[in-house]
């Protein structure tokens, strides 16, 4: 399990938390699971090391007033023009109890309806597990390989080969293949063609209400 140092912060005005990050720590806060509210701050480099060993949804061993505490982490802020996480939210566990976690969904394999023209669609990308942390999966992967045009993944197959249960409705779309759009003829070109005509018989009709010139003798 992966290991993540952290530091009692006692101050929380505006200056000391952006003179903290300036040094590199994030400011974070802890709570939960025989946990009071605590605010910490942990090294940002090292936090990211840690995320990217254990997932989104991971199990970290938290030291926290000297011992190593269980969290898992339910939110964090980033600011993307100073390229910087600026906030983390700790959430103390019991091993023992389960949770609701958001779980991504990947998509394997190339839908054979996609070589025939077809879209992918994927109108959700995650959903919700529950599970002892220990049991949480990573990632839950979809195959879309025998997918034709028109053709439909739901919740219901997702398979499951750990101990964990997925909240959402059975019958909810996860991936589906559609036709490909028709294109549709610019109506400009139309439109100039009735304009040209329209033209054309406005001038025949000038012509025929024209007086005819009378030929001198």
């Amino acid at each position: 399990m992966a290991k993540l140092a952290s530091a009692n912060r006692e101050t929380k005005t505006r200056s000391a938390i952006n003179q903290l990050r300036n040094t590199g720590q994030v400011p974070a806060v802890v709570y939960g699971y025989q946990v009071e509210n605590t605010a910490v701050a942990v090294d940002e480099v090292e936090f990211i090391k840690v995320i990217r060993e254990v997932g989104r949804n991971g199990v970290i061993d938290l030291e926290l007033g000297g011992k190593p505490t269980k969290v898992m982490v339910t939110d964090y802020q980033f600011d993307s023009l100073k390229n910087q996480i600026t906030h983390i939210d700790f959430v103390a566990i019991n091993m023992k109890t389960e949770v609701t976690v958001d779980v991504t969904i990947e998509l394997t394999g190339e839908a054979k309806g996609a070589d025939e023209g077809g879209i992918v669609e994927q109108p959700i990308f995650e959903v919700e597990v529950t599970a002892t942390p220990d049991n949480i999966p990573e990632s839950l992967e979809l195959d879309v390989t025998e997918l034709e045009i028109g053709d439909t993944l739901y919740v219901s197959d997702i398979s499951i080969t750990g101990n964990f249960t997925i909240e959402n409705e059975e019958d909810e779309a996860l991936v589906t293949v559609v036709p490909p759009q028709k294109e549709e003829e610019p109506e400009d070109e139309e439109e100039g063609e009735e304009g040209e005509e329209g033209e054309e018989s406005a001038e025949g009709e000038e012509s025929a209400d024209a007086p005819e010139e009378s030929e001198e003798e």
